[in-house]
């Protein structure tokens, strides 16, 4: 008899499970109206991180000889007096030296170039101030 009580409250209990969903609903009346999803489009501003500019250039600053056919014989001996050693020349048509100047003419003002990229970056940031970049004076 308990076997036969307990078989009867479980199968009741479980017809009331399932059904109990779908004739919840319907006995109150109508479904309730689902809730109206409202979306939002925010625009985020993305920080951007800055790269450090690297360190300046450090030049040395070479001598430079001018040798003609006059001065050659007095060149020699004080080059071979400073430098105690073999001579040796390293020589440079004048039509070399211009493409030479022209090729550094070039290194400048791809350099500009890049430094008006890397402003134009740090600016992108309002609330970031770019620190100025200085320039470098010829002549020195």
């Amino acid at each position: 008899m308990y076997l036969r009580a307990s078989k009867t409250i479980l199968l009741s209990l479980t017809l009331l499970t399932i059904s109990g969903c779908s004739t919840l609903g319907m006995s109150f009346g109508k479904p309730p109206a689902p809730i109206p999803v409202e979306i939002k489009t925010v625009e985020v501003k993305i920080p951007i991180i800055h790269p450090e500019l690297p360190r300046q250039i450090d030049l040395k600053v070479p001598q430079w000889y001018v040798v003609s056919e006059k001065n050659v014989d007095t060149f020699q001996t004080d080059i071979r007096k400073r430098h105690a050693g073999d001579l040796v020349f390293v020589a440079m048509s004048v039509g070399d030296y211009e493409l030479m100047s022209y090729n550094m003419q070039e290194i400048k003002r791809y350099i500009n170039q890049l430094k008006e990229v890397v402003v134009y970056y740090r600016t992108m940031n309002e609330d970031e101030v770019p620190e100025p970049i200085e320039e470098e004076k010829e002549g020195n």
